[in-house]
């Protein structure tokens, strides 16, 4: 018996790397599965169903259950379309998780606004195509005990601002957001819904210039293997994890982390309205030691000295 015995999941992104060692894994664990990707290039040019077609087959002649599509995932029609394959085909629809992503890497200060656009479409409404129809799905079921599963994908660049990806970073904060948003607003149907920020190597980190890597071991492939986040989505995705809901979860490697929720640190008030000195002197005194200069961040070893 797997622990996804039963359960019905759609993946994005499924093709290659992170998405294709969830497909993977949830495969092993009894999941029969709706498959997407466009088989596009890191930066979301072009396309190719074979990625798709590909696991989706290496499934099925291990003795799975899965089917494969290729369509934009950023065009609503094709979220509805992998809700539909997932009730033709099986009858049901227990989990979604949203892999699929692109690139396109620029400072704000050189960043063309049709790369902000097709980032932010693929990512923010990639996410909505699936979420959409999903839930309306179960709102219909009107089951609070469905052990229904929402599994988005952020990313540290959002979490500790990675100065070259503006876009990128902006797409995957707005995911947390959503998250949580989605976690309060579906609860009473049976769905929960978090976020995992991944570590990984996969065909996008191998797009950062080597100037702008943040020192990863090459002998550590194994440590960094795609393979190493499915088993927390593969957790995520099961009906024993029904405790945890509008969270983030970042998970690389052999380690799973828990981020905190934003939450109020400190505060200053007035008796009414403000006097700016007082304001600025109330904020020097409560604000500056707990937020003097940038943020602490994985990414301070590529801002210029």
């Amino acid at each position: 018996m797997g622990s996804l015995d039963g359960r019905v999941a759609i993946v994005t992104g499924a093709g290659r790397g992170i998405g294709a060692s969830i497909s993977r894994m949830f495969a092993q664990q009894g999941a029969r599965l709706v498959l997407n990707d466009l088989g596009a290039g890191p930066d979301g040019s072009g396309g190719d169903t074979s990625p798709a077609e590909a696991i989706a087959r290496e499934i099925n002649d291990l003795g799975g259950q899965a089917v494969s599509d290729a369509g934009d995932i950023a065009d609503t029609a094709t979220g509805r379309r992998l809700v539909e394959l997932a009730l033709e085909n099986y009858g049901q629809l227990d989990v979604v998780v949203n892999v699929a992503g692109i690139l396109r890497d620029k400072m704000i200060f050189n960043l063309p606004e049709e790369d902000w656009d097709a980032v932010i479409r693929v990512h923010l409404r990639g996410h909505f195509s699936t979420i959409k129809p999903a839930a309306a799905y179960w709102r219909q079921q009107r089951n609070p005990e469905g052990h229904y599963r929402i599994i988005n994908f952020t990313s540290d660049s959002a979490l500790q601002g990675s100065p070259g990806q503006p876009n990128y970073a902006a797409a995957k904060m707005g995911i947390i957001g959503l998250t949580a948003s989605l976690a309060n607003g579906l609860a009473r149907y049976g769905v929960t819904a978090n976020a995992i920020a991944p570590g990984a190597a996969t065909r996008l980190t191998a797009t950062v210039p080597d100037d702008k890597k943040l020192g990863e071991d090459p002998a550590a492939e194994e440590l960094m293997s795609p393979d190493n986040i499915a088993p927390i989505v593969t957790y995520l995705a099961g009906t024993e994890s029904g405790w945890l809901s509008g969270r983030t979860l970042g998970a690389s490697g052999y380690d799973v982390r828990l981020w905190n929720n934003p939450e109020v640190v400190e505060t200053v008030s007035s008796d009414g309205p403000w006097d700016l000195a007082d304001l600025g002197e109330k904020l020097t005194k409560s604000f500056r030691p707990k937020a003097d200069g940038l943020h602490p961040s994985i990414f301070m070893a590529q801002l210029p000295r």
